[in-house]
């Protein structure tokens, strides 16, 4: 087939006073009306249950389609109400159909069924199985509360738009397991490889073709580097709606987010960052072969936008109305890394410590969502840094569980894809890793009058305990990191590090300023 090559329209970034056209200041030069077919294409990605950006986001997107590249959601089956206020934005957003996201698993199959039911739209997945349900046991089923993923997670959809036959098709992760936050929930599920997923598509694009499609949308939760492989060694594949790596792609870069298929037609890939901080609008012109000919990526940045009112209180009525807890003087900006400290994690972690008079506080640096900044803050700006709801748990830990424990997380985090799960954020304690030698080199106790009482981290005690607070993720489940206290042996409550971090705001009663660091060290 000769391919023509594709004419890229410079991009803009919009905002609420400036919406872009995709004609514009740059009109497109026409070819006959009927040889053409021009879309526009609203996307999202990794919201990761971001509520306040997914207002912001509704008064911006619109387009033909509405599609996400998955992790909409996040969290376990007590995120609840999260789940409910993710369908609602899904719903009124009008997007068509989503990715499945690893996040989307985060909780028991049953409950991403309930989430599945109140979403107008579709959950697409190709590559994944899962083990019948009259396979698995009596106690399996009801421990799990599994439910017929097949039931609520379609591989492909077909929907017309202006008279044109389009073709959906999801992935979720190949590493959906791995990242799966309770493994226990999904032991009967399978996310297939790569080179197997990639078949999967190419099959069900065939297959597409065969009942007279001709144009074909990837959505994607693979990540940008296994989505570029795809795009390569498939044929049929117009665009791909990616996710599951954050990446930012503003426009349109031969290479970067525009790959040639293997019959060499044009493949344009978009991902829109994290935590609903952006959202995508694509305009495309398509031939009457169903190849682009034209095409425009633009993203729009999620803080310009306003929070519309009715939107503000259909939200309010799932998650209750936020209380104002106090005021913050300086926040410092996001780390950029999660092999950077983490400040703002540090913060809850000084929450958790004073509110349960503990030795030490521990969190997870990965599981930061957000970040705070300078002016009020509500508890529902605490909970979107802290959105997962898992109960604080608290136990005696030994000196050695804990160095053994850090060490672990230091060494996967240097040497993982993405550096997750990251440096782990402490209250009470500090440490020293070696970034050349990935790993754990020193560490030392710091007391309530802030005297440091050093740990030898190559013959820690096991006789020396520390009370240590921290949520029951990180405690006792140990999906990426040693257990610090099996579950029997800690106690837990009924809240989570969010309400602690009101709470502890509340009592200090003044303006706050985020600067704790220096808990963190590096030897070289």
């Amino acid at each position: 087939m000769n391919i023509q090559k594709i004419k890229l329209i410079q991009n803009k970034t919009f905002h609420p006073q400036i919406k872009p056209s995709f004609r514009g200041d740059n009109k497109l030069e026409r070819t006959p009306k009927n040889d053409t077919f021009e879309i526009k294409i609203g996307y999202v990605n990794d919201l990761h249950g971001q509520t306040n950006n997914m207002m912001r986001i509704l008064s911006g997107i619109n387009g033909d389609i509405i599609l996400s590249g998955g992790d909409n959601d996040i969290g376990d089956e007590k995120n609840r109400h999260v789940h409910d206020a993710t369908a609602k934005f899904l719903n009124l957003a009008g997007v068509y159909a989503t990715a499945l996201g690893n996040h989307e698993m985060d909780t028991k199959q049953g409950d991403l069924k309930e989430t599945a039911s109140k979403f107008n739209g579709s959950i697409l997945a190709i590559n994944i199985e899962q083990k019948p349900l009259d396979k698995q046991s009596k106690e399996e089923l009801e421990n799990y509360n599994k439910a017929d993923i097949k039931d609520f997670i379609k591989p492909s959809k077909v929907v017309e738009i202006k008279g044109e036959k389009i073709g959906l098709i999801g992935t979720t992760p190949v590493d959906l397991t791995e990242r799966a936050t309770h493994p226990d929930y999904h032991k009967d599920c399978k996310a297939h490889n790569l080179d197997k997923t990639t078949e999967l598509i190419q099959k069900e694009i065939n297959n597409l073709k065969e009942q007279g499609v001709n144009k074909i949308i990837l959505l994607s939760h693979l990540g940008n580097a296994r989505d570029k492989e795809v795009a390569k060694n498939t044929e049929g594949i117009d665009v791909i709606i990616g996710g599951h790596t954050h990446e930012l792609l503003k426009g349109i870069e031969e290479g970067e987010n525009l790959i040639y298929s293997k019959t060499g037609e044009p493949v344009i890939i978009t991902e829109a960052g994290k935590d609903g901080k952006h959202f995508g609008e694509l305009n495309l012109t398509f031939d009457k072969n169903g190849v682009i000919q034209k095409a425009q990526n633009n993203l729009g940045d999620t803080s310009l936008y306003h929070r519309n009112l009715v939107h503000q209180l259909m939200f309010n009525q799932i998650l209750g109305k936020p209380e104002q807890v106090g005021y913050i003087e300086y926040a410092p900006p996001a780390p950029k890394s999660l092999l950077e400290e983490n400040p703002h994690a540090n913060f809850m972690c000084d929450a958790m410590k004073y509110e349960m008079d503990a030795d030490i506080g521990i969190w997870n640096n990965n599981a930061t969502r957000n970040y705070f900044k300078k002016g009020n803050i509500d508890s529902s700006d605490i909970k979107e840094i802290a959105p997962f709801a898992d109960n604080i748990s608290v136990a005696e830990v030994s000196e050695k569980t804990l160095v053994d424990a850090f060490r672990k997380a230091t060494e996967i985090s240097y040497n993982s894809i993405g550096n997750k799960p990251g440096l782990l954020a402490v209250s009470g304690l500090n440490y020293t890793v070696s970034p050349s030698k990935k790993t754990l080199v020193g560490m030392n106790f710091v007391d309530n009058k802030g005297v440091e009482h050093p740990i030898d981290v190559n013959n820690p005690r096991e006789d020396k305990k520390y009370k240590v607070v921290a949520d029951s993720f990180i405690m006792s489940w140990g999906a990426d990191y040693d257990v610090l206290s099996p579950k029997e042996e800690c106690t837990e409550y009924p809240f989570n590090k969010a309400y602690l971090t009101c709470e502890y705001i509340k009592h200090l009663n003044r303006p706050i300023e985020i600067n704790q660091t220096g808990r963190i060290k590096y030897s070289d």
